[in-house]
């Protein structure tokens, strides 16, 4: 009888504890993953509605510029005018509500999830979300992805906040959300996964819950955006075919110029940082009337300057990479556009308007891979590949050399550009990229603009709510 054999009594008490922890794992398990999954839902939906709002304002702005452009001065005047005002206010609002939203808002994620810095979500969310709309449509330099990444951390710990569950728990949703906001605003929920394990690497009492999580989001925000835009890639260019394993080595090129190109992305960002940092009176109080002003007037010439009626030189930089591969301008033309992004993603970047620098790299690599491919083609016109591929490939090399996540660089190119046969001449590029930028000295991006942002702070009374 089993009341008469100890043993056999030991065996069924720790069975039947064995079986309540597995059960209680699995009812917590479940749980957590259907706040993810909530949260992917409305990250996907906040993504949206904030790239089809900035595309409005774009529009607007274009519609008010076309009803003017018979009279001379105010052809000019009236939209640096308006950009100016609507950056302005952007400003207003991050500075007096959430400094935190400032710049991307990645660096303040990351502090959130290593305990560094206290997470205000619901100032967070409506603060990055309209001062965003109004940044970003107003044409500065800027990515959507950003916004999205910060805004979806904020949009899953309001979920586990609500949930009342466990302070592990919401940090787990914080990862999560930040994922999905990646996935969100690039179609890519691949790259969103890799992005927390690769560049975030925040650390879980159980990271199987983490990673399930992770995907959860990463998966219902890619349905929740798919829903509204449309199944296609981002950025929807020419597929290539697999690439010859005689010609890898001029991606080995390519990726060693990146490396370079990103070393000095990184420096010269970090120097304009300083430099807006600086600041103290009117230049300080007005930084957005007049940052807003330049590229408002930019945005008015970029057509007279690029004959596109695409944003080349300002915006996110999808006009810029449509116009480089659909245009094929001459090579004098597309150094210029190269440098004068470059020199805007320093400025917009640096003056801690909201808005990304994922995207701005993407053109800014696109249009440098291009040109490079233009030379290797002087060099080697019976070897090298079509130029275009060189410019997919880059899109990755830029992004490791800076923020030095080569998988996550590799992926988001193939799933931003429907690109998955190039994955052997991504890997080199990626690779060389990453190991030159290394070599060269250079840190990973947003471990530095951590550093900066934990300093910022410290001066900033730090409210305990969500």
């Amino acid at each position: 009888m089993l009341d008469d054999n100890p043993s056999s009594r030991h065996s069924f008490v720790f069975l039947n504890r064995l079986a309540e922890r597995f059960a209680e794992a699995r009812r917590k398990l479940d749980v957590v993953l259907i706040w993810a999954a909530i949260s992917g839902l409305c990250i996907g939906l906040i993504a949206t509605f904030l790239r089809h709002s900035v595309n409005f304002l774009i529009l607007q702005r274009s519609l008010i510029a076309q009803a003017i452009a018979d009279y001379p001065v105010l052809a000019w005047f009236i939209p640096s005018l308006i950009s100016g005002g609507m950056v302005f206010l952007s400003f207003w609002l991050m500075r007096r509500f959430a400094p935190e939203t400032s710049g991307s808002g990645i660096p303040q994620v990351e502090g959130a999830l290593d305990g560094v810095f206290t997470f205000r979500a619901f100032r967070v969310l409506p603060v990055k979300l309209f001062g965003g709309i109004l940044s970003m449509g107003a044409g500065m330099v800027a990515g959507f992805e950003g916004p999205t990444i910060q805004m979806g951390s904020a949009i899953a710990k309001i979920v586990g906040s609500l949930a009342k569950t466990s302070q592990e728990n919401i940090r787990i949703l914080i990862a999560a959300g930040a994922g999905a906001g990646l996935t969100a605003a690039f179609n890519a929920p691949i790259a969103g996964i890799l992005f927390i394990t690769e560049e975030v690497r925040p650390k879980f009492e159980s990271w199987t819950l983490a990673y399930r999580s992770v995907m959860v989001a990463c998966v219902t925000a890619t349905i929740s955006a798919r829903l509204f835009n449309g199944q296609t890639a981002f950025l929807k260019i020419t597929q290539f075919e697999r690439v010859s394993l005689s010609d890898l080595w001029m991606f080995g090129v390519l990726g060693i110029g990146l490396g370079v190109l990103g070393y000095g992305f990184n420096f010269f960002l970090f120097r304009a940082l300083d430099w807006f940092r600086q600041l103290r009176g009117l230049p300080y109080r007005f930084t957005g009337l007049w940052v807003g002003s330049v590229i408002g007037f930019l945005v008015w010439l970029s057509p007279l300057v690029t004959a596109s009626d695409q944003q080349v030189l300002t915006g996110s930089g999808e006009g810029a990479i449509f116009w480089s591969f659909n245009q094929e301008p001459p090579g004098y033309l597309l150094l210029f556009v190269l440098v004068v992004r470059f020199a805007l993603v320093m400025f917009c970047y640096g003056s801690g308007a909201i808005g990304g620098i994922f995207a701005p790299m993407l053109s800014i690599s696109t249009l440098f891979s291009l040109s490079m491919a233009r030379e290797l083609n002087t060099w080697f016109p019976d070897q090298i590949p079509q130029p275009a591929v060189f410019a997919v490939a880059g899109m990755g090399g830029l992004v490791a050399a800076t923020v030095r996540a080569p998988l996550t660089a590799m992926m988001l190119t193939m799933e931003l550009t429907d690109n998955y046969f190039i994955v052997l001449p991504l890997l080199v590029t990626c690779l060389f990229a990453s190991i030159s930028a290394h070599l060269l000295g250079g840190e990973p991006i947003y471990s530095v603009l951590l550093k900066r942002a934990y300093e910022k702070l410290q001066s900033i009374p730090q409210s305990d709510s969500v």
